[in-house]
């Protein structure tokens, strides 16, 4: 039934197929994206299709890029990323952004050769996929914020070109904003976006890489603060992130200043909460910072924070 092109039978057939393809069986998914036909009705309705319809068939492509690694590279050899991006450019609706920026999302997030065939830095498709995210960062809806937040992420997390592109855009400045003001969960998935920027893949085992001119551009812009704001006991995914980055400003800030920025940021009060923290990796890496870099003057009490919230 959504083979056909009548718009009333391919909704209901979308939706009917969206909600047996999310069922407990993940095999569901890939069994759909193998009909003949499918893939072809798929990018057609969402081309050419109203929005009540488009919704419908994106929540498709949501739970097939979901649940099914065949699936997702089926679709990833079409151009619905493409198709996806100019939708989601045009949406003004919330109904409709919501499916289309998890589908982009969850293709995204896929490997990372096959990630990188589809957003070469080169083409105007990556920059328009930055600029429709850079939209949701924007949106009043926090939903749409952390979603774009975390596709961004897995979009920083690949080459060095890729995070160039994210560093010279707008999405710059309003993830900076939403690291200050944002709700926690938001502030997470931000925290993400802004740490891979700041690092490119070592290679050999290593470190991982410094981009130094990131780096200190985010901390100039004083996002120190929340990422320490994250360094909290009862959520441990959102410490290991602050951690990361709080070595990441010892390390690499020019003339030692590092050093200096945390203690005046609350870094060592932070860091001091996983002192005797029962999670071995926390503590540990708490442990370090402060040996490596603060020594003696660990306990001397610093100065007040001096970032404020925007």
């Amino acid at each position: 039934m959504m083979l056909l092109d009548n718009g009333s039978t391919v909704r209901t057939a979308a939706w009917a197929l969206s909600n047996l393809i999310k069922g407990p069986d993940p095999d569901a998914a890939t069994e759909l994206i193998k009909i003949d036909g499918v893939v072809d009705a798929i990018l057609r309705h969402l081309k050419k299709s109203d929005v009540e319809l488009a919704i419908e068939v994106s929540w498709v492509v949501v739970y097939l890029s979901a649940l099914s690694d065949v699936a997702t590279s089926v679709l990833m050899k079409t151009d619905i990323v493409q198709i996806l991006v100019d939708r989601l450019a045009a949406s003004n609706n919330l109904q409709s952004t919501i499916p289309l920026l998890r589908s982009l999302g969850n293709l995204l997030s896929g490997d990372a050769y096959t990630t990188n065939v589809v957003l070469d830095p080169q083409h105007e498709i990556t920059e328009s996929i930055i600029r429709s995210l850079s939209k949701c960062l924007k949106s009043e809806h926090r939903f749409l914020k952390k979603e774009a937040a975390w596709v961004l992420s897995n979009i920083a997390a690949g080459s060095v070109a890729h995070k160039q592109l994210i560093f010279k855009s707008e999405a710059v400045s309003l993830l900076l904003q939403l690291l200050a003001g944002a709700s926690f969960d938001i502030k997470k998935e931000v925290a993400y976006v802004l740490g891979n920027l700041c690092v490119a893949p070592s290679d050999g085992l290593g470190m991982p890489t410094l981009l130094l001119n990131h780096l200190v551009s985010f901390v100039r812009n004083g996002c120190l603060c929340g990422f320490i704001d994250l360094v909290r006991p009862v959520d441990l995914e959102a410490a290991r992130t602050g951690l990361h980055f709080i070595e990441l400003v010892l390390r690499g800030m020019p003339n030692g200043e590092g050093q200096k920025l945390v203690e005046k940021a609350g870094g060592i009060d932070a860091l001091e909460r996983f002192q005797f923290h029962e999670n071995d990796e926390l503590r540990m890496m708490a442990g370090l910072l402060v040996d490596n870099y603060f020594g003696k003057t660990y306990g001397v009490e610093s100065e007040c924070c001096l970032c404020t919230n925007s």
